[in-house]
């Protein structure tokens, strides 16, 4: 079958592009060296024939085009969910390397709720040593009231350098998901939608219009002469068949005489009616030459 070169210039990278993904998606989604080497496989096998088959089964009946159709549609339907995985790990491994990106936030001190408790238990033990009394001025009570609040004010500055690092963490968690997500995907997540199925339904269109692009270059690079003569309004040439046609003084006697032999014979045999149109089917000439033999024979 001939092959137009305009057509495949773009036929032919549609269909490496997809065998590329089909090759990516199954690795990734095979364990074994053996699994991926077989989820390749018919990974390749697929997209050449959802690529193909229409321009394949374009010459024949309707019973092999319902077939090949049935088989086209299988092929599509697996070929852009094949493609559809690459496209979602891709996107997930794109999101990866930009969340590695984002400064990665090292917090130090105690845990907020240590910080927290010990703050309550000094806070008890002023308000203890507060309500003491003393009948003479009492010096280690003074010094004990004066370290006990030391140690509120030194807790409450680190309680307030725990929240500022807590609330960086939260920052740099947040930029971290973010980064994650597709950036127009998470533009449309802001209508309600959700982030899985817009990636997923993403990749399948990407991967339809790809598989369609390649079918339909294919169909063109393939096409049959006849229907590229017609469709670039070149000039056919008609063939026309030899004509049997004669007339009775074109026909010779020799051939006559053989036919009417034959014909005789024929006649004898029973395979054949003394008719002058039996006797042009079986000889394959014109009616004058039939009606010839016929009154030979009479």
């Amino acid at each position: 079958m001939p092959m137009r070169a305009q057509p495949a210039l773009l036929a032919v990278p549609a269909t490496l592009i997809a065998a590329c993904l089909s090759v990516m998606a199954g690795w990734q989604r095979g364990g074994f060296l053996a699994e991926r080497v077989l989820w390749i496989a018919v990974g390749v096998v697929l997209v050449i024939a959802a690529h193909l088959l229409p321009a394949l089964i374009r010459a024949h009946g309707w019973r092999v085009r319902l077939v090949g159709v049935l088989l086209w549609l299988g092929c599509m339907a697996a070929t852009c969910y094949g493609h559809a995985v690459f496209f979602l790990l891709a996107q997930k491994h794109a999101g990866e390397v930009r969340a590695a990106a984002v400064p990665t936030v090292v917090t130090t001190g105690r845990n907020p709720a240590v910080i927290a408790a010990d703050r309550a238990s000094v806070v008890s033990r002023l308000s203890r040593v507060t309500e003491r009394r003393c009948a003479e001025p009492c010096p280690s009570l003074r010094i004990e009231r004066t370290t006990l609040a030391a140690r509120l004010d030194a807790i409450d500055v680190e309680a307030s350098e725990a929240k500022r690092q807590e609330g960086a963490q939260d920052r740099a968690d947040a930029e971290r998901a973010a980064a994650v997500a597709d950036p127009v995907t998470g533009t449309l997540t802001a209508f309600g939608n959700q982030s899985g199925r817009v990636d997923l339904l993403a990749g399948l269109a990407f991967a339809a219009v790809l598989e369609a692009v390649a079918c339909f270059c294919w169909l063109l690079a393939l096409r049959p002469v006849e229907s590229a003569k017609r469709n670039t309004g070149a000039a056919v040439t008609p063939v026309t068949a030899p004509s049997h046609d004669v007339t009775e003084a074109e026909i010779q006697p020799e051939t006559t005489v053989d036919d009417v032999t034959r014909v005789a014979a024929a006649i004898a045999d029973g395979r054949l009616r003394g008719t002058v149109t039996e006797i042009r089917k079986y000889l394959g000439c014109s009616q004058s030459r039939a009606a010839a033999v016929r009154k030979q024979i009479a």
